[in-house]
């Protein structure tokens, strides 16, 4: 059974850091482009960055540029969101997704056939 297991999420002080892990079973995340996308209450879900199979690349949202990394560790077969700088604007519920057709990653919701139940992320004072 294919299965994406997120975990990290919280409340963080603005100005905090938070790493958000992604854990997949079943299949080997490597050979999938993988995508980071949020939703805050009453908001449509947002993309915020991805990376293509095999690391091929990795692409963020204007709104994150510079603030989040994304990474994978292949032994552990999980792909990792580091955030830092955390603004209250960045709260939300946050998916991991994985595409497995495209090698490039999407920057919409549509490509990705697997996803995530989802971690809260809380950034207030």
């Amino acid at each position: 059974q294919l299965q994406l297991v997120e975990s990290g999420g919280g409340l963080v002080q603005p100005g905090g850091s938070l790493r958000l892990s992604c854990a997949a079973s079943g299949f080997t995340l490597d050979y999938y482009a993988i995508g980071w996308f949020r939703q805050a209450p009453g908001k449509e879900r947002e993309w915020v960055s991805c990376i293509g199979s095999s690391s091929w690349s990795t692409v963020y949202a204007d709104s994150v540029k510079g603030r989040f990394t994304m990474s994978r560790d292949n032994p552990k077969n999980t792909v990792y969101l580091q955030m830092n700088s955390l603004k209250p604007e960045d709260t939300g519920v946050y998916y991991c997704a994985a595409d497995p057709t495209h090698r490039f990653c999407a920057v919409v919701p549509g490509p990705y056939d697997y996803w995530g139940q989802g971690t809260q992320v809380t950034v207030s004072s």
